[in-house]
């Protein structure tokens, strides 16, 4: 399933247009995304939970000379699935 079908079904549950779907969902998109760059957690309960992980400095190899790079600390983003979805996707046949 793309963004596009994601967003048909939506609309096709809700009785929403598309674009009034679409709206929605970029919407919850951009305050999810917006919520994490702030380093806030987002736990949908029954779904999952999005944080964000930070990533210390460290040495690694460029694969193309074999020399040693420092690659930079970072932040990511982590999903972990709640218990619900585990058991959906378990119980889908």
């Amino acid at each position: 399933m793309n963004k596009t079908e994601l967003i048909a079904a939506i609309a096709q549950d809700t009785n929403l247009s598309k674009a009034d779907a679409g709206r929605a969902f970029e919407s919850a998109l951009e305050h999810l995304s917006r919520a994490l760059a702030r380093g806030e957690t987002v736990q949908i309960v029954g779904f999952g939970t999005f944080a964000v992980a930070s990533r210390a400095e460290r040495t690694g190899r460029n694969p193309s000379t074999g020399e040693p790079i420092t690659i930079k600390a970072s932040k990511s983003p982590k999903f972990t699935a709640g218990k619900a979805l585990k058991d959906a996707v378990n119980t889908a046949g």
